[in-house]
């Protein structure tokens, strides 16, 4: 930072950044649990067709992701 800014700027200018950076964190969270969330209802309804992607990860020593192509 400039060494034209005042202590208390920097400091207001950091606390305001890192308050505003742990509201984008909790968001992030909230995506990942949705996503978490939406992959486990499409795993289970493969599992209910009869498909096991881990078994299927297994066969091919590949990692799950690579199954679902």
């Amino acid at each position: 930072m400039p060494k034209d800014i005042s202590k208390d700027e920097q400091v207001g200018f950091h606390k305001g950044s890192l308050t505003t950076l742990a509201k984008e964190r909790e968001e992030m969270l909230k995506i990942l649990s949705i996503v978490e969330q939406l992959m486990q209802m499409h795993i289970k309804g493969l599992q209910e067709l009869g498909i096991d992607l881990q078994k299927e990860s297994q066969k091919s020593k590949k990692p799950i992701e690579d199954s679902l192509k």
